[in-house]
């Protein structure tokens, strides 16, 4: 008989503290939720940063190196001036191109921020580089590599 009074008693007990407890454990839920709200948000933010960040980097490279236009940034040889039989290095730049060619034709070309090719012409010879875009818009730059007998 004295369990059942203590087993009544506790549970009048748990029934005064019940409402309080569920507030308890509402405020914990709460607080739970907004901690990982606040580090989710916090980490978005950091990510969102560091994206714009690369991102301003990328057109930073971009722009030092000539930007998105069409453009030859270098055509040059070296050395300007060859004995018959010797090989100089024709050397070409180009950004915001698609499709890169060279006159006279020696080789396969490709749109490269820097790139070189070994020729040997047997006389002065004139090279043409043309540079064309997805648009269609076309540049080129010439140059003569001399040829001594």
């Amino acid at each position: 008989m004295i369990y059942a009074t203590l087993a009544v008693m506790a549970l009048a007990q748990v029934r005064r503290l019940l409402p309080f407890l569920s507030v308890g454990i509402v405020i914990a839920l709460v607080v739970d939720g907004w901690i990982f709200y606040s580090r989710w948000a916090r980490d978005r933010e950091a990510e969102r940063a560091r994206l714009e960040k690369e991102a301003q980097q990328a057109r930073r490279t971009l722009d030092l190196m000539g930007g998105t236009d069409l453009k030859i940034l270098n055509w040059y040889v070296s050395p300007g001036a060859i004995r018959r039989g010797a090989e100089a290095s024709l050397c070409y730049s180009v950004v915001g191109a698609k499709i890169v060619r060279m006159e006279p034709a020696v080789k396969e070309l490709y749109p490269a921020f820097s790139h070189c090719i070994q020729v040997s012409p047997r006389a002065d010879t004139e090279y043409k580089l043309f540079a064309e875009d997805s648009a269609g818009h076309t540049t080129t730059a010439s140059l003569t590599l001399k040829v001594i007998r």
